[in-house]
């Protein structure tokens, strides 16, 4: 079976408007069941590089500034009713960021905070409201360094400060001030496929891709009844003309970043041939400052010895007049 790739920002976004399949996704992740499910998705356009040939190629969509390249950079934002383990219910903030290169921590942490200080993130009555705690789940198309662990997933520890032993509590306190964290290391995937969440996200796993790119080649009996939605909703994406078109803008800016980023290598290099060949000349002329100083210094000497040899040669010329002259009055 053929789905589109989620690879794709414009997939995965495509994936997640459909409410159902959003909750089935998240539930997979956190490994808590979501029961209601609000969200909205927040986009920011950057224009990036210039697109010098058909920057509107295989979009209905037009720009006043044609010939430009744009890359719509999303964060998915929901507000979510869950039911935990204990068999509770509360409502947290997930903040679900896709990110295919190294990105930048402080932009993380800039989302996260935004989180913290937005005062609408908060559940209850208006005269009892309480912070949502923040669940943050970044898809990461890179390796962070955590070796053989394609999904990372971090927890408040909570532990008595004298005895060290860990305290099995949920505090609202707590809660409010600390956020969950799942990092998914796509490219450790790989053929993996040990738990349900780890079938599901076999979705991402780019040996699945076809000739086409754009498309993955799945066999829908080997992943969980959880999955079909999730498969259909990519099978959906893969016949969407406008999803296909906006995945060729991604393949453009793409190639178009991969010019830019060996462009800017070559330079990066150029520069440090530059820094290095100046660095050798400062050595050399350095050195040849250094032999200037030496013969400067050697000729200084050679100036105070000719004058040591001129003042004696001069005590000595004194010395012989004044014997002459003794000499002279004892003739006489």
């Amino acid at each position: 079976m053929y789905i589109a790739n989620p690879i794709y920002d414009v997939v995965f976004k495509f994936l997640l408007e459909d409410e159902e399949v959003a909750k089935s996704f998240l539930s997979a992740i956190i490994e808590e069941e979501v029961l209601e499910l609000r969200f909205a998705t927040r986009e920011r356009t950057l224009r990036l590089l210039p697109n010098k040939e058909n920057s509107t190629k295989n979009t209905k969509k037009s720009t006043e500034n044609a010939g430009e390249l744009f890359l719509t950079v999303c964060r998915f934002d929901f507000s979510a009713q869950i039911a935990t383990a204990d068999g509770k219910t509360k409502t947290v903030m997930i903040e679900l960021q896709k990110a295919k290169f190294y990105s930048d921590i402080m932009r993380f942490r800039r989302y996260l905070g935004l989180h913290y200080q937005n005062p609408h993130n908060v559940y209850g009555s208006k005269k009892n409201k309480k912070a949502c705690q923040i669940y943050a789940i970044f898809l990461l198309g890179y390796d962070i360094g955590v070796n053989d662990c394609p999904i990372i997933q971090v927890d408040q520890n909570i532990k008595d400060g004298t005895t060290k032993e860990s305290l099995e509590v949920t505090n609202e306190f707590i809660e409010g001030l600390h956020h969950r964290s799942w990092i998914i290391q796509l490219d450790q995937l790989k053929q993996r496929r040990r738990n349900n969440v780890e079938k599901l996200l076999s979705l991402f796993y780019q040996g699945n891709r076809t000739d086409n790119r754009h498309l993955l080649n799945v066999d829908e009996n080997e992943y969980p009844e959880t999955c079909r939605p999730i498969i259909r909703r990519l099978r959906m994406a893969s016949g969407n003309e406008d999803v296909q078109a906006e995945m060729e803008m991604e393949d453009d800016f793409m190639k178009e970043l991969q010019e830019k980023e060996h462009s800017v290598t070559k330079h990066k290099e150029a520069l440090k041939e530059s820094k290095k060949a100046l660095k050798e000349k400062d050595k050399t002329i350095e050195e040849k400052n250094k032999t200037i100083e030496e013969n400067k210094k050697a000729l200084e000497e050679k100036d105070k010895k000719i004058e040591e040899e001129k003042k004696i040669n001069e005590e000595k010329d004194k010395l012989i007049k004044e014997l002459m002259e003794q000499l002279a009055k004892k003739q006489q």
